[in-house]
């Protein structure tokens, strides 16, 4: 475990992979959508991770296939199959010492899906979420957590992101923000080198507010 040695206006928090699983879920969705379209599902669904997944359809460029229609009927799918997610061990407790105007959720997935899967990990929804619907350009761009900081109304520099995946590291990196990952998920199938601050979950670390109301991450 390694932390940031700073502290923070706001936090940031990707959902998927960060303070909930849905790994499973998304993966028995998109293993079935990528064999009924004739593609390697063993390779390719390691690559749907941390993007819209209109952008994840789009890039195949398959032919005769509609990436908006196709995007929204994975969604559909995916929002009925949500038995086995769960919030990250800890994520609970952390968010809930959080001053609610200081932090949100910043996740490529719809908001729809996004409110399913929270409410399934019990898990708050924001009022302040940034969701694939909020942003055109999602991640690897920055455009999410740049609207994310000036809806809480601090600059996305003087924020603390927490992420799981490449798209979303590089999107926190480009808007300026520092970068925390979250490796529960990881495994062997989703191993990450960073450079980052990295904690496994969130059972051994607590959030201190500064003699200047500032946040700061801090082991127990």
């Amino acid at each position: 475990m390694t932390l940031p040695t700073r502290s923070y206006a706001a936090f940031l928090f990707d959902m998927d992979g960060t303070i909930l699983t849905s790994i499973a879920s998304a993966e028995r969705t998109w293993t079935k959508w990528a064999i009924a379209h004739g593609l390697d599902a063993a390779t390719f669904v390691p690559t749907i991770h941390g993007v819209q997944s209109v952008e994840t359809v789009r890039r195949l460029n398959l032919p005769g296939v509609d990436p908006v229609a196709e995007a929204a009927a994975i969604t559909a799918a995916e929002m009925l199959d949500v038995g086995d997610i769960e919030p990250i061990a800890g994520a609970a407790a952390f968010l809930a010492s959080l001053p609610p105007e200081r932090w949100t959720i910043v996740t490529s997935a719809p908001r729809a899906l996004a409110e399913v899967r929270l409410e399934a990990a019990g898990l708050p929804i924001p009022a302040t979420m940034i969701a694939a619907d909020d942003i055109p350009n999602g991640k690897p761009a920055p455009d999410c957590f740049l609207v994310a900081a000036e809806r809480l109304g601090v600059s996305a520099s003087d924020c603390l992101v927490f992420e799981d995946a490449p798209a979303g590291i590089t999107a926190g990196e480009a808007a300026g923000a520092d970068v925390l990952v979250i490796t529960a998920t990881h495994g062997t199938s989703h191993r990450l080198d960073t450079r980052h601050p990295r904690i496994d979950d969130y059972l051994h670390v607590t959030t201190t507010i500064t003699s200047d109301g500032r946040l700061a991450v801090t082991s127990r």
